[in-house]
């Protein structure tokens, strides 16, 4: 076979990731959680995912695209086989005019033949050799992005459900300082009305607390959008998530510990990462399959046919007498001298086209490091923010209780009330933007370990009946 053979290109790969932060637990520890949305403990979200792998139609499609480039492996494996088989057959009718052709030839002559021809061009210097290997390895890149769209799609169920029960919480969150407003709106009332205060101080808790009000509409508009968009996931009409979602509103709760291995493992794991590199041996296959058209094609042709006419005394009911038959064999060779720089000028576009591949094929090598890097580090910032969001919490609550019994009490004005609101109010929504925010990093992370796909395991890539 013509044609460079594949070479892994060297790829520079850390040994460790980089230092993490004590206080939090992620160490190197082998990978084992391939499925990791077990490691919430969240009924709900194990079952969203299950039901998005088995009715996700983009899933589905990407699915059928495996059968597509299996086909299109199966044709290359033809071409090994004489390439061109046909029956052949024709009946012609013609009728003679002029004087001079008469009485030497009849006025009407027909003629008919029926036979089989077939070309088979030998590969010799494997050309199709190399579009077989050049289509396996496509073909094995289609199966390493069905898994790379189980991770995305996997990882999308989860962050759409788990920005629902953010919501969710700062909803509950809003509607908790509702309450709480409403009781320093009613003690600013009666202080009022026994002229202990002025209007001013209930205008102003009326003013905070509609304000407060205001910021429930929108939030219910967001958890539509993720419920819509998590319904689309799921590969089902809008407006029927909402039963499963009833069970367990609370935001996914972290696993104790979170292991991800070495580099050298989730460069394994990741089915983009080998979709790329089967995608460059797909085309470096390609360089040889079309150097080969520089060298002559050697081909093997041959026609057998029985042929008749009604000239004289023969006739065409004689079509099938064995000495009417008609034989042509032989070899036949091709060589395209004429076009030579045009081909190649077609093995260069080849060979760029490979080294393209190789090089993004390398490039992904770093960016999944850098990847898995960044959501290291984003997951342990989110939860170190978290813990002291938790302890500003703590403090913002006891001072609204301090300030309201002072305000009781008329020690201070309604200023300090509405500071601590508002104060209170703040920190507990970043707190739970922050309990939002910490497993959906750690979702990111195991998506850029390469984990969820390992859920296909023993089932095909499309359902039976698409199959059929």
């Amino acid at each position: 076979m013509v044609g460079p053979d594949y070479k892994e290109p060297a790829k520079p790969v850390v040994n460790h990731w980089g230092k993490n932060n004590s206080r939090v637990s992620v160490n190197e520890k082998p990978f084992i959680h391939t499925q990791w949305w077990e490691t919430f403990h969240d009924p709900t979200l194990t079952q969203l995912i299950h039901q998005g792998y088995e009715a996700n139609l983009s899933l589905q499609a990407t699915g059928v695209k495996v059968l597509q480039a299996r086909a299109q492996l199966a044709q290359s494996v033809g071409e090994l086989y004489p390439q061109k088989q046909a029956v052949v057959g024709d009946y012609t009718y013609n009728r003679i005019g002029g004087s001079s052709l008469q009485g030497l030839l009849p006025t009407n002559i027909d003629t008919t033949s029926l036979g089989f021809s077939a070309s088979w061009e030998l590969d010799f210097w494997g050309k199709y050799r190399r579009a077989i290997l050049s289509n396996n390895a496509v073909f094995l890149a289609s199966i390493a992005a069905y898994d790379n769209a189980i991770i995305t799609l996997t990882a999308d169920i989860a962050n759409a459900y788990i920005k629902i029960r953010t919501i969710q919480a700062q909803i509950k969150t809003i509607q908790a300082n509702i309450s709480v407003q409403k009781t320093a709106l009613q003690l600013a009332e009666v202080r009022y009305h026994t002229g202990q205060t002025s209007l001013v101080d209930v205008e102003q808790a009326k003013t905070e607390l509609a304000e407060t009000e205001s910021k429930l509409p929108p939030l219910t508009g967001q958890l539509q959008v993720q419920k819509d968009a998590l319904s689309l996931l799921l590969g089902e009409v809008p407006n029927q998530i909402d039963s499963r979602l009833n069970k367990n509103r609370m935001i996914p709760h972290l696993p104790a510990s979170v292991a991800v291995g070495i580099p050298k493992e989730t460069l394994c794991r990741r089915p983009d990462i080998y979709q790329a590199r089967m995608e460059a041996m797909a085309q470096s296959e390609m360089i040889g399959a079309t150097k080969a058209n520089l060298f002559p094609a050697l081909s093997l042709t041959g026609t057998f046919a029985f042929a008749a006419n009604n000239i004289g005394s023969s006739s065409i009911n004689d079509i099938f007498k064995w000495e009417n038959r008609t034989i042509t064999a032989g070899p036949n060779v091709n060589l395209p001298f004429l076009n030579y720089g045009q081909i190649t000028n077609q093995v260069r576009m080849q060979d760029a086209a490979f080294q393209q591949t190789v090089l993004n094929y390398m490039n992904l090598v770093l960016k999944a490091q850098a990847e898995v890097q960044d959501n290291i580090t984003t997951f342990i910032q989110a939860k170190l923010a978290t813990q002291a969001l938790t302890r500003a919490n703590r403090a913002a609550i006891e001072t609204l209780r301090l300030v309201l019994i002072r305000y009781k009490e008329g020690e201070i004005d309604f200023t300090p009330v509405l500071n601590a609101e508002q104060q209170q109010l703040r920190i507990q929504l970043s707190l739970v933007n922050a309990q939002g925010d910490t497993p959906q990093a750690l979702v990111a992370l195991y998506r850029s370990l390469g984990g969820g796909w390992e859920i296909r395991r023993g089932n095909d890539v499309i359902p039976e009946n698409i199959k059929q």
